[in-house]
């Protein structure tokens, strides 16, 4: 039998992690941290860093692993994101096995909340094909939250809905009719510049809740080149980025 906990850690500040993580982390035999390569150390270096300070004694074995690279050049998005999902699950099942070979408790990890956008849990359910798996889940604080702490700014208009969407669905699909704010996610390519920017605000957080968090907000006619500028720059300086943002019509 394998207990698998997948632990919600917040947003990459250590602060983030609730008791009920740090006891998690404590009951673990194994914790696994996945790797993404080179200029993307230092995610596997907050995950090492959020164990040194909520694990006490000597604790469970730490292992890192290598993440797979998600094939772009061919087969629909969907196609890809299954493949790769199937792979990281194989590498998941090799890694555990070879450290747990007669079962325990094995814990992941995840930044921000394994419920938001985080393709976690439907790994973990792959395992359950090739083991008797209990799987346990912590949640953890999201970039949603620090987006909004950032800024000062509740998520939602007084009682009006709001969409959490994806930078590839606002391109492709334009401004959803389901709500006046929209909180956009996994947006690589500053996907506000697909929507025209009149009458429409934007709070915008890269390394949201993290030491060097930076915030720009305001009209998006005016900011936005701003935004596009200093993600480049951020980016450019420590190797990736991590950013959300929020758009709401005034």
């Amino acid at each position: 039998m394998i207990e698998l906990s997948l632990i919600g850690i917040g947003t990459g500040n250590p602060q983030h992690i609730t008791l009920q993580a740090i006891e998690a982390l404590n009951a673990q035999d194994l914790i696994l941290i996945p790797n993404k390569g080179a200029g993307k150390d230092d995610l596997a270096e907050l995950r090492r860093e959020i164990c040194n300070r909520a694990i006490k004694g000597d604790g469970p074995k730490i292992v890192e692993f290598a993440l797979p690279v998600r094939d772009e050049a061919t087969k629909s998005y969907r196609q890809r994101v299954d493949d790769w999902h199937d792979a990281i699950a194989q590498i998941w099942w090799q890694t555990i096995t070879a450290n747990l070979p007669d079962g325990g408790k094995a814990g992941f990890l995840v930044w921000g909340d394994p419920s938001l956008y985080d393709s976690t849990m439907r790994i973990a359910e792959r395992l359950k094909k090739l083991a008797e798996i209990k799987l346990t889940v912590i949640p953890g604080i999201t970039s949603i939250q620090a987006l909004t702490a950032a800024h000062a700014i509740p998520v939602n208009e007084i009682g009006a809905p709001f969409t959490i969407t994806t930078g590839r669905q606002l391109r492709e699909n334009g401004w959803p009719d389901s709500a006046d704010t929209l909180v956009i996610m996994l947006d690589g390519e500053c996907s506000f510049q697909a929507i025209g920017p009149q009458g429409v605000e934007i709070f915008w957080t890269a390394y949201a809740g993290m030491e060097n968090q930076i915030s720009v907000a305001g009209p998006l006619a005016e900011v936005s080149e701003e935004i596009i500028a200093t993600r480049a720059k951020a980016r450019a300086e420590h190797g990736w980025i991590m950013d959300i943002y929020l758009l709401r019509k005034g």
